[in-house]
């Protein structure tokens, strides 16, 4: 299952992380939220122990959306060593996402 972010816990999760990070910024009202969550969660399985694979409510958790420029949702961002290397914007394929999570293993 997809480690849920907050605000109060992303350096801590995300930034502060000795794995890859992928963290899936949606929120519940969202349609194309709605249709990456699965893949997320699969994702989340696929990389037990390799990556960490997070879900953050930006109706709820606004500063590091604001911080990371997320203006639309779903928005992807992936995370190396404290670092955003990568963004995707929107719905896409489970394997655009998994690609860069190998290219960051």
């Amino acid at each position: 299952m997809a480690l849920e972010i907050t605000d109060a816990n992303f350096e801590e999760k995300v930034l502060n992380s000795d794995k890859p990070v992928l963290v899936d910024f949606w929120a519940e009202w969202c349609g194309p939220c709605r249709m990456v969550g699965p893949v997320i969660e699969e994702i989340s399985n696929d990389y037990d122990g390799k990556a960490v694979v997070a879900k953050l409510d930006v109706d709820s958790n606004q500063e590091f959306a604001a911080k990371y420029g997320v203006r639309n949702i779903p928005t992807i961002l992936f995370f190396k060593d404290g670092e955003m290397v990568e963004r995707k914007v929107g719905v896409a394929p489970k394997d655009d996402y998994t690609s860069v999570l190998d290219s960051l293993l």
